[in-house]
């Protein structure tokens, strides 16, 4: 089946533009992008709140998660007014010495990183998005096309929506 710009045309609001891609993981990472940061950090809240227990054995950085304890660890130690705005530095790519540590790992390890940060969630150590937070129009569209995507293109998408989050100190 061919992805056309029928899902990235749907009424989105004036800040998205259709895109013309074969590829729906590719459209649907595009769109994510183009998100405000709560809307982003909802996204993926719901997406692994969604799939967590699937996305943990599918997630090749598991193994690897100890390379980011740290970091995790450090987080975790944060109010939850911090822990937010780390996560929101993360998005925007502000750079912290918390967006550098992260920028460093690797996009499996980062996958796993953000799968940790949602399973303590879930457990009541963090929080998703500011208390009383609405997904907008456009954020449960985007969120309704991941859902479409099948399991490992939801994969796929999440380590593209992770990748490039953070800053790497050892990149030009």
């Amino acid at each position: 089946m061919t992805f056309m710009a029928d899902f990235a045309s749907i009424c989105f609001s004036k800040t998205f533009i259709s895109y013309r891609l074969a590829d729906p993981v590719s459209a649907t990472t595009a769109l994510f992008n183009r998100l405000s940061v709560d809307d982003q950090l909802a996204v993926l809240w719901y997406a692994y709140a969604d799939w967590g227990r699937s996305i943990a054995p599918a997630t090749p950085g598991s193994a690897r998660l100890h390379l980011a304890e740290g970091l995790l660890e450090r987080i975790k130690q944060m109010s939850h007014t911090e822990q937010l705005q780390a996560m929101r530095d993360l998005v925007i790519k502000e750079d912290t010495q918390i967006g550098r540590s992260y920028g460093v790992l690797s996009p499996n390890t980062k996958l796993a990183f953000w799968y940790q940060l949602a399973k303590w969630m879930t457990q009541g150590f963090m929080v998703p998005v500011p208390a009383g937070y609405q997904l907008s129009c456009d954020g449960e569209r985007v969120l309704k096309a991941v859902k479409e995507l099948d399991f490992g293109q939801q994969i796929t998408f999440l380590r593209d929506a992770t990748m490039d989050m953070g800053i790497d100190p050892l990149a030009d």
